[in-house]
């Protein structure tokens, strides 16, 4: 059996747009059913994020404690990013954010995995990226960080520990769960060097290399 993600688009008989951020909007579509029935669907539009999964010679993982309002948690993260450029390549938006959230660099990037955060509710795409060969970026900290930014703690993790916290319900956040997940299979089975290019094409946010 093929299990692979297809694409699809049901006819939309209208659709309205109730709310306009800065960064996400919301949309309200009513879709015609298969039969033939109508639904209103109400989700948010994403421009799509990327997160970076940087991996020390040590086998340790780089995360950031960040306050998250939404869920009322501190949570543990990747450094990770809103791709807010138009046809931007991910990678670019990758190296940026790992850049500007933790002053590191990184030789060697690959992609882990690409998900969607919750579909049903939102058209946000997600990639993550595995970076290595990591060292400290050159030249003064990036020092434009929002207020929540400013207040992110920085460590370097085992993935055994993380992997643990995962399992345990510790540590929750999605991003930071499938890189976590996807490192430890790529590491069980055909390795780090098997896994895609980092300018492998993305379907759900297409780019130009």
């Amino acid at each position: 059996m093929n299990v692979t993600d297809t694409s699809e688009t049901w006819e939309t008989l209208s659709t309205r747009r109730p709310f306009q951020g800065a960064k996400t909007a919301v949309n309200s579509d009513v879709v015609r059913m298969p039969d033939g029935s109508t639904v209103r669907r109400d989700y948010q539009v994403h421009p799509g994020s990327v997160c970076v999964l940087a991996l020390d010679e040590e086998g340790r993982v780089l995360v950031l404690s960040q306050y998250r309002h939404p869920v009322r948690r501190r949570l543990w993260e990747l450094p990770a990013g809103l791709l807010d450029v138009p046809g931007e390549n991910p990678l670019l938006g990758a190296e940026r954010e790992l850049y500007e959230e933790a002053h590191v660099k990184a030789e060697d990037w690959r992609v882990l995995a690409d998900f969607y955060a919750s579909p049903g509710g939102s058209d946000e795409a997600v990639r993550v990226f595995l970076a290595r060969g990591v060292s400290d970026a050159e030249g003064e900290r990036y020092s434009e960080t929002g207020s929540e930014e400013a207040d992110m703690e920085v460590a370097w993790v085992p993935l055994a520990d993380l992997v643990r916290g995962v399992l345990a319900g510790e540590l929750g956040n999605a991003g930071l769960v499938t890189g976590v997940l996807a490192l430890s299979a790529a590491l069980a089975g055909e390795g780090l060097d098997a896994l895609r290019p980092a300018t492998a094409p993305w379907q759900a946010r297409p780019f130009e290399a």
